[in-house]
């Protein structure tokens, strides 16, 4: 019996044994009635291995001001507190009040972020503020993130790395103060800023943090302001790419920094002092997409080289360019197989051009060419235009403005403007209910068709008042055209207050020509005199052609200037005729 007890006994202690090592081998654990809580140890943000780069920590190495992060397991999100746990903060601890829980030995997949933002379920994407010159602003832009990283149950260790890059400018050899600094042509995607105003470090020390991206050799990425308004920009000596948690660092000799030739004023707006500045700033609307940005000249400018048009038909300029009645001259642009060219690209809808003259240009390019704008949606006002206009594509060329949707008023052109269907003076073509006022030009204009001293085509609804033209203006087409001394073609639109003289009006090849209007389809003439070489006021008329010549007694410019004004008058327009010298020309009123 004593034999059999012990036996049993035995067999007893190791199927109970038996039962314990199955237990503890399917992973099942005691510890309370949930499992175990999950405690993870946070790493892998060291400070900067090197000076000009390496991983780095949030702002200054550690883990000291991360208050909390977002841990997702299993489709949820729960916030873990961050306790650095070594001597130089390079470590924490991520404990919760409401915690996962250990249920078994298995490894688990874990992505843990900061900062974290209540209801996101994964890390968000780069997106850095704008201004980050206070330090909880700096600090606030990192991102940091441990992704679908395997976590075993004995070595709990979540390594984060970093999202941002961070920008270090060290600047020296200045003597004058300075105003601000900024990073600037940066990177635009996931809504981040195109300038950043970086956290000052003291001793001359900035720094920002910035989505990773590439530079391109020659982005002005540093740009000093000083407070006796001039304004240095540091230009990108070769490509870089700024990766994902590591730190550059720029030392930035002000000494030799590039003038960009523009100041930036308080207003946002930009102070143009030389031909680098007016191109740098067209570079900030072509490239940087500043299209609303306002642009003032302080002085005269002269252009050397190729011009780029400022604003393009997708990305067009809608600020405000003020000349301030001074003159940029040189302006050259070569470009025969490129359409929208001239010193503005394409003015948008509220952009504005004014107070300004270019003198001794030369514009050639394709379609919509204008020295001012090939393609204008805004208002051009006061402007001047001294040169060549050619247009060696189908359509639309003019000496202020090749098509014309908006506004032009109060302008002058001289020189000689040349291309192919709707070429003028002033604009090329003018369509859909817009208005040219106040306007004359001297130019010779030739064309193939619809070609007018002033403008080319007038289209429906459109408006064409007190403008005249006392150049040349020829057809070269042998297949006959419309050719007027003020419009080549007005198609439903009107015509009011305009002369033509002192020029001839010809056409190669024969076609529709006359003193005023070529073509006047459904239209409407008033009050418009002129003095040449045609015997008619409209080639061809199927509207209202009110058009008188002046010649010996029978109508004198005293009589054509009053019965012009009073025209004007009655349209509403703000320009009236004075009759100082041998032909009249314009006041504002």
């Amino acid at each position: 019996m004593k034999r059999t007890t012990i036996h049993t006994s035995a067999a007893l202690a190791l199927l109970l044994g038996l039962a314990a090592c199955t237990q503890d081998e399917a992973g099942f654990l005691p510890e309370g009635a949930e499992g175990t809580p999950i405690v993870f140890t946070a790493t892998g943000l060291n400070p900067a291995a090197t000076a000009t780069a390496g991983t780095r920590a949030p702002v200054d190495g550690d883990w000291e001001g991360v208050q909390s992060v977002a841990v997702l397991m299993d489709g949820t999100v729960k916030a873990y507190d961050v306790t650095p746990t070594t001597a130089d903060n390079t470590s924490a601890t991520l404990t919760s009040d409401e915690p996962y829980y250990w249920t078994n030995h298995n490894n688990i997949t874990v992505t843990a972020w900061w900062p974290y933002t209540a209801g996101e379920k994964t890390p968000p994407a780069v997106k850095v503020a704008a201004d980050q010159s206070a330090r909880k602003d700096f600090e606030g832009s990192d991102l940091i993130v441990a992704e679908e990283q395997t976590v075993s149950y004995g070595n709990p260790t979540l390594r984060f790395t970093h999202r941002t890059a961070q920008i270090t400018v060290v600047l020296t050899n200045y003597t004058e103060g300075l105003a601000s600094v900024r990073l600037t042509g940066l990177s635009t995607e996931n809504g981040n800023p195109a300038e950043i105003a970086p956290y000052d470090k003291g001793g001359d020390t900035y720094t920002a943090l910035v989505a990773p991206q590439s530079v391109a050799a020659g982005t002005a990425f540093i740009t000093c302001a000083f407070n006796n308004g001039k304004t240095f920009a540091y230009r990108m000596q070769g490509a870089a790419e700024w990766k994902a948690g590591e730190e550059y660092t720029y030392t930035v000799s002000l000494a030799a920094a590039e003038d960009p030739g523009y100041t930036i004023e308080g207003d946002g707006s930009y102070t143009v002092t030389t031909d680098d500045g007016l191109r740098n700033v067209a570079k900030l609307v072509n490239e940087e997409g500043k299209t609303d940005i306002d642009i003032t000249l302080t002085g005269d400018i002269t252009l050397t080289g190729e011009w780029t048009p400022i604003g393009t038909e997708s990305r067009p300029y809608t600020g405000n360019f003020d000349g301030g009645g001074h003159t940029i001259t040189g302006l050259k642009i070569d470009q025969s197989g490129t359409d929208n060219v001239g010193l503005i690209g394409c003015l948008g809808s509220g952009g504005k051009v004014q107070n300004v003259t270019l003198t001794n240009i030369s514009v050639s390019g394709a379609n919509c060419v204008g020295g001012i704008a090939g393609q204008n949606y805004g208002t051009v006002e006061n402007c001047s235009v001294n040169g060549t206009v050619t247009g060696k594509g189908f359509t639309d060329t003019g000496g202020i403005a090749g098509s014309n949707y908006g506004t032009i008023s109060g302008c002058s052109a001289e020189g000689t403007v040349t291309g192919s269907v709707n070429v003028g003076g002033i604009a090329g073509g003018s369509y859909l209910g817009v208005i040219i006022d106040g306007c004359h030009s001297t130019a010779a204009v030739s064309g193939s068709l619809c070609v007018g001293g002033v403008l080319g085509n007038l289209g429906n609804n459109s408006f064409l008042m007190a403008c005249y033209s006392t150049g040349n203006v020829t057809a070269t087409s042998t297949d006959g055209s419309f050719v007027g001394g003020v419009v080549g073609i007005n198609s439903q639109g009107t015509v009011t207050g305009c002369y033509h003289a002192t020029g001839e009006i010809t056409s190669l090849g024969g076609g529709r020509i006359g003193g005023i209007v070529g073509e006047n389809y459904i239209g409407t003439v008033a009050a418009c005199y002129w003095d040449s070489n045609l015997s008619s006021g409209t080639g061809s008329n199927s509207g209202t052609d009110d058009t008188h010549k002046v010649y010996g007694t029978d109508v004198t410019w005293q009589t054509a200037v009053a019965a012009m004004n009073t025209a004007l008058q009655s349209a509403g327009s703000g320009w009236h005729y004075v009759l100082n010298g041998a032909l009249p020309t314009l006041k504002k009123q």
